[in-house]
């Protein structure tokens, strides 16, 4: 009785045992493995029912039948089980064929149900020869057993080829471990079928928590090097055992009378001599064997940091790096990639990786990554190793454009270093898998994270020389391009002024003739009235015309700097008060007033037919330009000399209430041929409110004002057509120095209102 109540309690508490497993299994389901998670959580608690359902049979009145049908339903619950598992390994592979097995299972457990309910009314004994006989009641066993060998060489095969399709190594590495989930399996459910009946069946709860563990755990540890310690461990404790015992025997033979105890501390003594040159000599074979990675890290990284300290050319220092890196720990591939950040419009950054590569290397297309993508996040705000395995199975990496995706996928690389220099992310390391077929141990990622601490300094000096190298590429590129458009610039100024020149000298005459005889005609008292008309119209154009060639001929001699003006002294208040007085007509027309308020000013040495010109057009600019209502102001003053004007000078201000000049057309403005406004508007009305002209007022007073020595510049707060805020033009005109005897004239206040 005390027996059975201890069998009782530990099978009880063997079923209790899957609870953890249960919880391990829900607390894991949302780390990327969800459907797989909870499979295993089924298969787990129908282990568990099993368990309990036996132990309650057993603690009842049993007998040799009952002990059989109950063995025989543990066998139909097998073939359930490792379908379990064949679904859990499916979903965990993200296959898509898992219906497949369901569908088998059904098909399976159908057969099963036709089998024990005798569908077909199959007799007792189905088959007799002799000594062997198939009896019906085996025939349903025997099909589980099919059914489950099926199951169980399928699920080699698939754990096979997923081990060898696999790219990552920390994947293959995870696959291992069903490799002993499966033969725990095995030996639970050979042990069953043989009759070797064990209480509670221990062996499949180890199965349930390797399964929970390699589903649920996506670092797990590295169980090559699991291994290869153990077998360290085995040898040295069997060379240690046997040099002990060797050295024992030895000592007693050579020393008979020898006390054991002094030979055993000898022997200790000599065994503490020779334990770490052992212990090395060992795990240098066992890590031979096993195709271990051996490197002395420290030495690595002091090779890689000499080689690389003093290199500035970009291609030459990612050949370097990455081939000292590869040559040092066996890795079959590595790249460098250069990583530059930019700020967009809408205040999100932006990190562009591009490969450096030597122009004759094969280039890798660039990519961008959103600070706030899931990968460039990572490696900024953690500044540490990424994984590609955690990129391919991690839930959090499934939010990154597909694109970024399939860009890191096709590197087939395994690793991710990211370079910091400053705080600053400028370089990203990046290395496929080991020649060895090992994977990255965290002392790997130690080491090459120093490496990328060494890379730092070397790439940001090279970063600096090669921004500088494209950088004087792009002045020299600029250089000659705008020296091109300099000599094309030039080209179209000189034919303008040709075109200027020739117009003016081919048109002057023709216009003279036109003018002349339209005059004569104009003068005839027997001409009629009508062609009169007309004939007082086409003097008027020809006048207009005539004008402009004279402009144009003006223009032509000032770019030609043939322009001589012809020197006396001019009295500019009354040659100001002359050319309003032309103007009137056209002030009167627009409704506008015009002031002149000048002061005592001396006389200017000039030209003035010249000055005329040039006061003409600024006036005329004025009138144009000022809407209806407006107002013009001339004004004057004089200016004390300074060193650009040694002998002083006069400044006529003309202000307006006008349109204005934008400030950054206030050069322009006086260049040939320039138009405010869109042409399309262009009109040549003297007296329209923004009617332009040909463009050659403004050039010309320019280049009359410089003939004379002197400035003329325009101020204005900015162009408004609904404000007016005006607009000033200055001409300044020096004075001459009087010769002795000479004295200066001075002209009286002027204050004239048109």
């Amino acid at each position: 009785m005390n027996t059975s109540l201890i069998q009782f309690v530990l099978l009880l508490l063997l079923g209790a045992l899957y609870l953890p497993v249960i919880f391990f299994a829900v607390q894991r389901r949302d780390d990327g493995q969800g459907i797989s998670i909870w499979l295993v959580a089924f298969y787990a608690l129908l282990a568990m029912v099993l368990t309990v359902a036996e132990t309650i049979w057993r603690n009842g009145e049993t007998s040799k039948n009952s002990a059989i049908v109950f063995q025989e339903f543990q066998i139909y619950i097998s073939l359930t089980l490792i379908t379990i598992l064949m679904l859990v390994l499916q979903t965990f592979l993200k296959r898509q064929t898992w219906w497949i097995w369901v569908g088998l299972w059904a098909f399976w457990m159908l057969g099963l149900a036709l089998i024990l309910t005798n569908t077909f009314n199959l007799p007792d004994t189905l088959w007799a020869n002799g000594s062997l006989t198939l009896q019906r009641a085996r025939l349903a066993p025997a099909w589980s057993i099919l059914g489950w060998l099926i199951f169980s060489i399928s699920l080699i095969i698939a754990i096979a080829n997923a081990n060898k399709d696999a790219q990552q190594q920390l994947f293959r590495n995870r696959m291992n471990y069903w490799w002993p989930t499966i033969f725990l399996l095995f030996v639970n459910d050979v042990l069953l079928f043989s009759n070797v009946v064990i209480a509670g069946q221990p062996i499949r709860l180890l199965v349930a928590v390797l399964m929970a563990y390699v589903v649920g755990t996506h670092h797990v540890p590295d169980l090559k090097q699991i291994i290869r310690r153990v077998l360290i461990y085995i040898f040295i404790a069997v060379a240690i055992v046997g040099f002990y015992v060797a050295g024992f025997l030895l000592l007693q033979a050579v020393f008979k009378n020898i006390n054991p105890v002094f030979a055993g501390a000898l022997v200790a003594l000599l065994l503490t001599m020779i334990f770490s040159p052992l212990l090395g000599l060992v795990s240098r074979t066992v890590n031979n064997w096993t195709k271990g990675d051996q490197y002395d890290a420290s030495r690595t990284i002091h090779q890689y940091s000499e080689s690389i300290s003093n290199i500035l050319d970009m291609d030459r220092l990612a050949s370097i790096a990455v081939g000292i890196i590869l040559e040092a720990m066996q890795i079959e591939r590595g790249f460098l990639f250069l990583v530059d950040s930019e700020r967009q419009a809408d205040g999100h950054k932006i990190y562009r990786l591009r490969s450096a590569r030597s122009p004759e290397e094969r280039q890798m297309i660039a990519v961008e990554l959103d600070e706030n993508g899931t990968i460039a996040s990572y490696l900024v705000r953690e500044q540490r190793p990424l994984l590609q395995y955690d990129v391919d199975l991690l839930p959090a990496y499934r939010s990154a454009s597909p694109f970024e995706r399939d860009w890191f996928s096709q590197l087939r690389a395994e690793v991710y270093i990211p370079i910091f220099a400053k705080k600053q992310w400028i370089g990203l390391l990046a290395f496929g898998p080991k020649l060895s077929g090992n994977r990255y141990t965290k002392e790997d990622l130690v080491t090459l994270s120093s490496h990328a601490s060494q890379t730092a300094v070397a790439l940001e000096n090279a970063r600096l020389v090669d921004n500088l190298m494209r950088l004087n590429n792009e002045l020299r590129t600029a250089r000659h391009a705008l020296e091109k458009n300099n000599r094309d610039l030039e080209r179209i100024d000189q034919a303008k002024s040709d075109f200027i020149s020739i117009a003016s000298h081919e048109l002057r005459t023709p216009l003279t003739v036109i003018k002349g005889y339209s005059e004569m005609l104009i003068e005839d008292s027997s001409l009629d009235p009508n062609f009169k008309f007309m004939m007082e119209k086409i003097h008027d154009g020809t006048i207009r015309l005539h004008e402009v060639m004279d402009s144009m001929f003006d223009i032509a001699q000032i770019d030609a700097r043939s322009l001589k003006p012809h020197i006396q002294p001019v009295e500019l208040g009354h040659l100001l008060q002359e050319i309003c007085i032309e103007q009137a007509d056209f002030i009167k027309e627009r409704k506008q007033s015009l002031l002149i308020e000048l002061p005592n000013l001396p006389h200017v040495k000039s030209d003035p037919n010249l000055l005329q010109k040039l006061f003409h057009h600024i006036i005329r600019n004025a009138i144009k330009f000022t809407p209806n209502d407006g107002k013009i102001t001339i004004t004057g003053h004089s200016v004390p000399a300074i060193i650009d004007l040694p002998n002083g000078a006069v400044e006529i201000i003309i202000s307006d209430t006008g349109v204005g000049v934008d400030p950054n057309f206030r050069e322009i403005i006086f260049t040939k041929f320039y138009q405010p406004g869109e042409l399309g508007k262009h009109s040549t009305s003297k007296t329209r409110f923004k009617g332009g002209g040909a463009g050659l007022g403004l050039a010309l007073a320019k280049g009359i004002v410089e003939a004379h020595g002197g400035r003329i510049y325009v101020e204005s707060p900015g162009y408004d057509e609904i404000n007016f805020p005006g607009s000033h033009f200055h001409v300044i005109l020096p004075l001459s120095k009087e010769e002795d005897g000479e004295e200066q004239k001075i002209s009286k206040p002027m204050n004239f209102v048109v």
